[in-house]
């Protein structure tokens, strides 16, 4: 078996005081929240830009971690020692239990004489509790060439964010730059050759996430807030269905580059051992209850997908596309979600996803579609919308990516016709970098407002959305930042949506 796609533990421990440099040079992070525990992260990694963290590789290293009531934890509740394995790049992945529901809690790592920043993160209310509000932020899409990651600090400093919902394109597989693309590097900042180069191996992979990680915003947005993460495509390669790859790969090979890279993944998300993949396999759907207000199913709509119809792209639908045997979710995923909505008894039902749900055409009459979001899967989006039905969800939402713009969106009965039912609501957030700066609004803005009348709102700058639940209804703040490719950008809300339990619908806020 090739030295990346290794699975045996490593057999030999080096001591926390034998690290002779900062090891935590990635930060913290946590996720997952439930109602008595989190996911605590970190990796060790003095030296994160070359192989191996700067590590021997074969080594297992003790980290102490512990969490506390208090800021300055004093008030520690629970600590212990966790091991920081080579095979897995000297990532820590800590199942944190037994903690109060609903309360705030700090957490800090330390190796040898080295402490880890600390971190703040939150659990989940109990199941049945009246919550009131649950307020969390959506963010995707951070192609590290392509801009500053200026609003995950913004992120950061959201107040009272119950958690981050990231749903997908947390690296791209792409080559970058000595420059590192729109961030322009000069003088004694440049990257390694090493970047230069498209991703396909482990080590290729796990690079790429540290260098992410050494962007300032992105630690202090995960140090901030639990994350609850899912995949889209580029954390793999672009458009990719299945073991199906975009440039035709035989099968074997690319799924020797899907195992390196959700191996990468899980190892530097906050996920729990659950999510570890096993090869080029891993169960990513999931799903977390706020009390009895908000239910978050998240979907993973890439690992089980029908191949995109007619090649891919923006096609005019047909047979192909059309074929109620395809799926974008895979049968046991579908199963997994329209069961979830039958035991349902939150107010709002929440589909956490990537790509586009609701129908986006260019123009009156037979148009062509995405073939890689929802549009090209319409049997699928079909069953998902008659099963909410049937499970009587009155209340139902859609938070998706991919497409680095903002939408707020009705999802209708049929799209084509203004006049039918409203069946929930979409809300898609912009990208955090990916599209450079952006524009205020695009070319295409009065086209797609005049012929997709359930679209209420589209907008192109970079940014996020703070979407807050409460009993009577969703509202989405849309924030943006003016640019990208430089750093330093101010934020500001540039449009906020509600929707009325019960009255499914966007209206201005």
């Amino acid at each position: 078996m090739a030295r990346e796609m290794r699975q045996r533990r490593s057999d030999r421990e080096l001591s926390g005081q034998e690290v002779g440099e900062d090891p935590f040079t990635l930060g913290v992070a946590s996720g997952d929240p439930l109602p008595d525990g989190v996911v605590l992260w970190t990796r060790l990694a003095p030296r994160p830009l070359e192989a191996d963290g700067g590590l021997p590789p074969e080594c297992r290293i003790p980290v102490e971690w512990a969490i506390a009531a208090d800021e300055e934890l004093r008030e520690v509740v629970q600590g212990g020692t966790a091991v920081a394995d080579g095979a897995d790049a000297h990532s820590v992945h800590v199942e944190v239990g037994g903690l109060d529901p609903a309360r705030t809690y700090w957490y800090r790592f330390r190796c040898g004489r080295w402490t880890s920043p600390v971190g703040r993160t939150r659990t989940a209310p109990a199941p049945g509790t009246d919550v009131r509000q649950v307020r969390v932020g959506l963010t995707s899409c951070q192609q590290y060439d392509e801009g500053y990651y200026t609003a995950l600090a913004h992120l950061a400093r959201e107040d009272d964010l119950d958690a981050v919902l990231f749903v997908g394109d947390y690296i791209y597989e792409n080559e970058i730059n000595a420059q590192a693309g729109a961030r322009g590097y000069t003088g004694d900042q440049r990257l390694p050759e090493v970047f230069d180069h498209w991703l396909t191996t482990l080590d290729g992979y796990r690079l790429r996430y540290a260098l992410g990680k050494t962007d300032a915003d992105l630690r202090a947005a995960h140090a901030a807030h639990p994350w609850i993460v899912t995949w889209d495509d580029h954390e793999v390669e672009n458009n990719y269905a299945a073991a199906v790859s975009q440039h035709n790969l035989p099968t074997d090979e690319f799924l020797r580059r899907r195992a390196a890279a959700y191996r990468a993944y899980w190892e530097h998300m906050p996920l729990r051992e659950a999510q570890r993949p096993c090869g080029p396999d891993a169960l990513l759907y999931r799903r977390f209850g706020y009390g009895d207000l908000v239910r978050f199913d998240v979907l993973d709509t890439r690992q089980y997908r029908s191949d995109q119809a007619y090649g891919d792209g923006w096609q005019y639908p047909g047979p192909e596309s059309e074929d109620p045997a395809r799926t974008i979710t895979g049968a046991e995923q579908e199963a997994w979600l329209l069961d979830g909505f039958r035991g349902s008894t939150a107010i709002w039902n929440v589909v956490v996803q990537q790509v586009a749900f609701c129908q986006r055409k260019g123009n009156v009459g037979r148009a062509r579609v995405s073939m890689d979001a929802w549009d090209g899967y319409p049997a699928s989006r079909h069953r998902i919308l008659q099963g909410a039905r049937d499970a009587g969800i009155a209340n139902l939402v859609v938070l998706s990516g991919d497409v680095h713009v903002h939408y707020a969106m009705d999802i209708k009965e049929d799209f084509d016709d203004p006049a039918s039912a409203t069946l929930g609501v979409e809300i898609v957030g912009t990208s955090v970098s990916s599209g450079f700066d952006g524009v205020e609004r695009p070319d295409d803005w009065e086209n797609v407002m005049r012929v997709n009348p359930h679209i209420k709102y589209y907008a192109e700058r970079r940014g996020y959305v703070v979407v807050t639940f409460t009993p009577d209804a969703v509202r989405a703040d849309y924030r943006v930042l003016p640019y990208a490719t430089r750093p330093g950008a101010p934020v500001g809300t540039d449009a906020s949506f509600v929707s009325r339990a019960g009255r499914p619908g966007f209206v201005p806020a």
